[in-house]
């Protein structure tokens, strides 16, 4: 499994970095994610329920692989805060084969 074409990399944000960070690790020690960056909070604009919302939120940038994206985002749903979490992923075009060879070992079930 060493094709760009099975390595994603899936975006959402939280509320806050105490939730962030506790997703974050949920979703790599049950090896859903090789990684996942928390980045700078930031600030969204969007409409929620026919009202104009804007929010600090706590991005992250996840790396899996299609294989694993069924369970991660099943875990996501299940633990993330927001009612409707935003929960978006691309399809990786080119990458460092070593790399992307590491995301699938991490990612890989354990027996």
């Amino acid at each position: 499994m060493n094709s760009p074409d099975d390595v994603l990399l899936v975006l959402t944000n939280l509320p806050d970095a105490d939730s962030a960070g506790k997703l974050a690790r949920l979703l790599v020690e049950q090896r859903l994610a090789a990684c996942v960056n928390m980045l700078t909070p930031c600030t969204s604009v969007y409409r929620w329920q026919g009202a104009l919302e804007t929010a600090t939120e706590q991005p992250l940038l996840i790396k899996t692989t299609r294989a694993r994206y069924p369970a991660l985002q099943a875990a996501v749903h299940e633990a993330h805060p927001y009612e409707l979490p935003e929960l978006i992923a691309i399809p990786v075009q080119e990458g460092l084969p070593a790399y992307l060879a590491w995301v699938a070992a991490e990612t890989a079930p354990q027996p």
